[in-house]
């Protein structure tokens, strides 16, 4: 990476920054850092755009609300050039007069809504109040309206006639709470009755349907009904004035309908009026934004740059990959913008640690983010993304090897990356881009996982005889009798079909599959570290060397280095030929530290001299790894402190040591003997407990083998293994039925959560286990400035 510095004449910096943009290349550095964001140069400009924003998130608000879709296809393609300012200008202009008209016309259609509602309550509680009376009028000669008042008179309830009733509409789910307070307040001195209305009723606030009820309330006094309006208001109840005669009320009710008719018909074409206006605003809209949004990205660039002194020119500095300097030098030099007042470019040479940069590529894009998801790479140390393109599926494949369902997944992802362009124009959720993004990745596990499963010979859980077995049954046996198979050679490759239903079975993979996975952990933890030692020779630091990685090594290699050399040397000898017990390997290592120089079951002559020598260099490894380079960094301040007592006080030479602190003090920190010191105790323990626990830890790659292993077999003898022994109707019925069992529950607990299972094993092992032994990660992502994805999540 490179840092570079631009002179941009102050007429042509806004086309500049433009023609950097489209670049995607620089990464500008904040030269206002102490400046307050309120007090820089083009706080006015943005300002302004960002009210454009806001229009335009308006506009998408109620786009999404009336499901109106944005069309992005194909402006976001169409803009090469800088939109002139005059552009920008009109935009600002009809955003303004657009929002307008449209928040005119919405609050028309909400006052409109509104009217209806009310008249719809309205209509409704007239029409309740005429089936209450009409229902409880008696045989009497008087009129329905009055026999009713009579007979509640008679009851208690008098002086009815001014005000009659109370009626109105409430929510239903309020109905039962509204007769509780009713009858409480009032104690039982009323009449009330509710009726559910016919259709329910929109409410513009919340944009949905809500069912409601009208009520009628009987009581006396008229305190006593504003009390009674009190506690329904409360309960956002709309109360409405209903005439006490039938022929009052059939007035009121033709009036009612005449006025819902006028309203629906102007609510018609108001709602009209709006959709056409929202259908075209969504013809342009991601154009316009899109605009807006690479304009809004260009000053806020430039609020990063600084004026000269003569604030002709805007100064900006920025990094770049150092291979990619002549690309922006000759694309600023052939634009139009710098045809008339050249762009000074300057490559500055500086101390400064620059951002992490790695390229990717579709493939490998998704790798990288697995790393960097746990840190940032410092600058210019080894990348463990590319291993990873490897070690990642394979590790996972060593816990998921089946054949079937590494091929299950295989065809997913083969899926994927078949309709990649197809899927990655559709907006998609989570949940499935995570699983797009990565679509190499899953590739890569199921290729692996087939691999393995090959290798363990398993297929759904059963076993498959490809090549000639190396054992060989008796042909004439005793049904219950116990038979033993007879060495007859070496399967070709992979565990042999034989095993699968022996009754030692499990022992046998158990055994293999647990020292198989010990020596994976040896090999992934050595190279690993290995890597360590790249970054020291890298960076020129000896004592890393040797105070570090060799003591380092040592300690390691020395135990379990040791270890699985034994363990190979432990599968490559003919026990039975030898007549001899094989040793526990495990009980070997834990006497090579209690009782150092006794063996009980030795492995091989002169065992006790190696273990001792073994322990004895290990031993030494951890006081040297403790003190070789605090010792080093003591003797070295000591050196730097007696040759400062010793130059001159020059004021000169002062000032020149002040201005590179000064330029460096956002970079360095300095260390004392004391921080080294503990930075390295830190270190040396958990590096020498580490060896032991990480180990260990890839034992999971066993223990999740078996666990798929044994999963498998279960799901097939419960589900479709019981199938195959039925005939007829009935077999074929259930063979069907119970295949379609089995296959959901592969794909759904084998294959999906048992994936999901394996894969976070996996990223643990190369997150803890692997990048621990080297990787740093203290660097920052190199995030250049440019115009793509600038409205992601947006449409």
């Amino acid at each position: 990476m490179s840092l570079v510095q631009l002179y941009v004449p102050t007429e042509v910096s806004r086309a500049i920054v433009y023609e950097i943009g489209q670049l995607n290349m620089i990464q500008f550095r904040d030269l206002n850092s102490k400046v307050n964001e309120f007090q820089r140069s083009f706080v006015k400009e943005l300002r302004r755009l960002d009210e454009i924003e806001r229009q335009y998130n308006f506009f998408k608000k109620e786009l999404d609300q009336r499901s109106i879709p944005v069309k992005t296809y194909p402006y976001l393609n169409e803009m090469q050039n800088i939109v002139p300012q005059s552009e920008i200008d009109t935009h600002v202009e009809n955003g303004k007069l657009l929002e307008d008209r449209v928040s005119q016309l919405i609050d028309s259609t909400e006052s409109l809504y509104y009217k209806q509602k009310d008249l719809k309550q309205l209509k409704y509680s007239i029409q309740s109040v005429g089936n209450f009376f009409g229902t409880n009028s008696g045989p009497q000669q008087e009129s329905g309206d009055d026999a009713l008042l009579a007979q509640l008179e008679a009851g208690g309830i008098s002086d009815l006639r001014d005000p009659s009733f109370i009626s109105g509409v409430i929510n239903r789910d309020k109905v039962f709470t509204l007769q509780q307070i009713l009858w409480r307040v009032l104690r039982g001195n009323l009449y009330y009755h509710s009726e559910e209305l016919a259709e329910p009723i929109y409410d513009v606030k919340t944009n949905t349907y809500v069912d409601k009820n009208s009520f009628i309330i009987f009581s006396h006094g008229t305190i006593v009904y504003e009390r009674i309006k009190k506690i329904c208001e409360s309960l956002d109840a709309d109360l409405y004035k209903v005439d006490s005669t039938n022929e009052l009320r059939s007035e009121q009710l033709r009036e009612v309908d005449s006025k819902l008719a006028d309203i629906s018909t102007v609510l018609s074409q108001t709602e009209n009026a709006l959709n056409s206006e929202l259908i075209a605003i969504s013809k342009d809209l991601s154009k316009w934004w899109e605009i807006v949004a690479r304009e809004k990205a260009v000053y806020k660039i430039m609020n990063k740059c600084n004026y000269d002194d003569s604030r002709k020119a805007l100064i900006a500095e920025g990094w770049i990959p150092s291979d990619e300097v002549q690309t922006l030098t000759s694309t600023i030099k052939s634009s139009t913008a710098s045809q008339s007042i050249p762009t000074i470019i300057n490559v500055l040479e500086t101390s400064r640690t620059p951002p992490t940069y790695h390229r990717t590529n579709k493939f490998t894009a998704a790798f990288q983010n697995i790393c960097d998801a746990y840190g940032i790479a410092t600058y210019r140390e080894v990348n463990p993304g590319l291993p990873t393109i490897i070690t990642f599926p394979f590790m996972f494949a060593i816990m998921f090897g089946d054949l079937g369902h590494g091929f299950i997944l295989t065809l997913a992802a083969f899926a994927l990356v078949y309709n990649e362009k197809k899927l990655g124009a559709m907006k998609r959720d989570e949940i499935f881009d995570m699983a797009f993004t990565g679509r190499y990745i899953l590739l890569l596990m199921g290729i692996f996982s087939m691999y393995t499963g090959f290798l363990y010979n398993d297929i759904f859980s059963k076993s498959m005889t490809l090549f000639k077995a190396g054992w060989e049954w008796p042909e004439n046996f005793e049904i219950g009798e116990s038979i033993e198979a007879k060495r007859t050679g070496t399967y070709i490759m992979g565990l042999d079909p034989t095993w699968h239903g022996s009754e030692n079975a499990l022992l046998f993979t158990n055994s293999y599959k647990m020292k198989l996975s010990i020596l994976m952990g040896y090999l992934h933890m050595s190279y690993s570290y290995c890597f360590s030692l790249t970054n020291y020779l890298h960076f020129k630091s000896m004592i890393d060397i040797v105070g570090n990685f060799v003591p380092g090594l040592l300690f390691m290699q020395g135990i379990f280095g040791y270890l699985s050399l034994c363990i190979v040397y432990k599968w490559s000898i003919d026990w039975f030929a030898i007549e001899k017990q094989p040793p526990g390997l495990l009980n070997m290592l834990i006497s090579m530290f209690l009782s150092p120089g006794t063996v009980e079951e030795p492995l091989y002559s002169g065992q006790s001299t190696v273990q001792v020598f073994l322990l004895l260099i290990a031993l030494i490894c951890v006081p040297w790894l403790l003190l070789a380079k605090p010792l080093y960094f003591k003797r070295k301040f000591a050196q730097e402190a007696h040759q400062y007592q010793q130059l001159p006080n020059d004021d000169n030479e002062d000032e020149h040591n002040t201005d590179n602190n000064q330029e460096d003090e956002e970079d360095h920190e300095e260390h004392t003997f004391g921080d080294i010191m503990i930075h390295q105790v830190i270190h040396t323990i958990e590096f020498c407990l580490n060896c032991v626990s990480h180990t260990a830890s890839y034992l999971r790659l066993w223990a999740l083998s078996l666990a798929h292993a044994q999963l498998s077999t279960v799901l097939w003898s419960m589900t479709i293994g019981g199938a195959f022994g039925k005939t007829g109707i009935v077999g074929v019925i259930m063979t069907v039925a119970l295949f379609a069992m089995w296959f959901v529950l592969t794909v759904v607990i084998l294959v999906i959560m048992e994936g999901t299972s394996a894969m976070l094993h996996s990223l643990r092992l190369h997150w803890v286990e692997s990048m621990s032994k080297f990787f740093e990660g203290e660097g920052t992502l190199y995030e250049p400035f440019g115009f793509r994805n600038l409205l992601e999540g947006v449409f």
